[in-house]
């Protein structure tokens, strides 16, 4: 089973590493991790708060497809690297993401809780 690492965010100040089985959503891993993902419309591919660089094994995901790409071109940011943690499916190679500010932010208006560590997103 590949291992994800995601890079720190407000809420992790260390970078946090899960295995995963082929087949998991980052999203999944993220939620699973307790990594701050935003994910607003439940992971359906309805929105980009789950927005992600993935910084190693890009090529190892499911490939993007049509409203993958469509609901991106919303997002924040976007790069040769971003995918939404939602449609990302994991293959066998182990993977580095970084989630995006606007998905961080996201998380936090998603969870008040958070809210007086909103100044921390880095």
């Amino acid at each position: 089973m590949p291992t994800i690492k995601f890079a720190p965010t407000f809420l992790t100040e260390e970078a946090i590493t899960i295995t995963m089985p082929s087949g998991a959503s980052l999203l999944d891993a993220a939620v699973e991790a307790g990594v701050p993902m935003g994910d607003a419309c439940g992971g359906n591919c309805g929105c980009s708060t789950c927005h992600v660089f993935v910084v190693a094994g890009l090529d190892s995901l499911s490939d993007m497809e049509d409203d993958e790409d469509d609901i991106l071109g919303k997002a924040d940011d976007v790069r040769m690297e971003s995918r939404l943690g939602c449609q990302a499916i994991v293959g066998d190679i182990d993977l580095v993401v970084e989630i995006s500010r606007e998905s961080q932010q996201s998380f936090i208006n998603e969870h008040p809780e958070y809210r007086d560590r909103a100044d921390e997103i880095k």
